[in-house]
């Protein structure tokens, strides 16, 4: 079976411009893009305060990772710790770390750290299974 990153390369990110796979980094001085991450269409990643995405993290399309929200002021660095995987229309808030093997189902909102192994999901996002 064919691995699907063995031919993987890292992104050429341009400041608030679309990549070649159409997700945008604003503050990409912030960002911290591991090997073999995985990025769906139309994701934003505000990296004001610290964006880490680790080796093998799979973030599906629509997805919204804020590391400062201009609603309630909150900010601190995001990270996604290894092969944790992030539902489509997903939103992760400051200051969040999910953990490694993590999952995020889709449509969730995250205003928790997520331990590793576990999953999560729904407004707001809860623990279902370990």
């Amino acid at each position: 079976m064919k691995n699907r990153f063995d031919k993987w390369e890292y992104p050429e990110i341009e400041e608030g411009k679309p990549t070649k796979y159409n997700w945008v980094v604003q503050n990409m001085a912030g960002l911290t893009l591991g090997n073999r991450t995985d990025i769906g269409a139309y994701t934003y990643i505000n990296a004001k305060y610290g964006v880490t995405l680790e080796d093998f993290v799979q973030i599906g399309s629509h997805c919204s990772i804020y590391s400062l929200s201009t609603i309630d002021e909150k900010q601190g660095p995001v990270v996604m710790k290894r092969n944790c995987r992030i539902g489509s229309h997903s939103v992760i808030m400051p200051g969040i770390t999910i953990g490694e093997d993590a999952v995020i189902g889709a449509f969730s909102f995250v205003n928790h750290d997520v331990p590793a192994g576990e999953t999560w999901g729904g407004v707001p996002a809860r623990f279902i299974k370990k």
